[in-house]
């Protein structure tokens, strides 16, 4: 089964769910619930799983359980599905 992994940076107790676009290599997400046992984790796969179109379960957090900046791996997608979707990092920074 094919799958993508992505770096994200989480934004926990915002306004609103959502993708907020590209941060420069890192995607940024942002969700109302507050970094407290897991629940940021949570709904930020919740909310990447929507976006794409799969199961939360298909989306788990591979690296950064406690911080902003988290490696997650998305199953049953491709790359090139994750980058026709958010679109392609800004590379220009790099």
């Amino acid at each position: 089964m094919s799958s993508a992994r992505i770096v994200i940076h989480v934004t926990p107790k915002a306004n609103r769910d959502e993708i907020a676009g590209w941060r420069g290599g890192e995607l940024s997400v942002r969700v109302t619930v507050a970094p407290e046992g897991g629940k940021a984790n949570a709904a930020v796969c919740k909310v990447v799983a929507k976006s794409l179109g799969v199961s939360k379960s298909s989306v788990k957090v591979l690296r950064g359980d406690t911080s902003r900046h988290k490696q997650i791996e998305i199953t049953g997608v491709t790359p090139e599905f994750v980058r026709k979707t958010f679109g392609e990092p800004d590379a220009s920074l790099f």
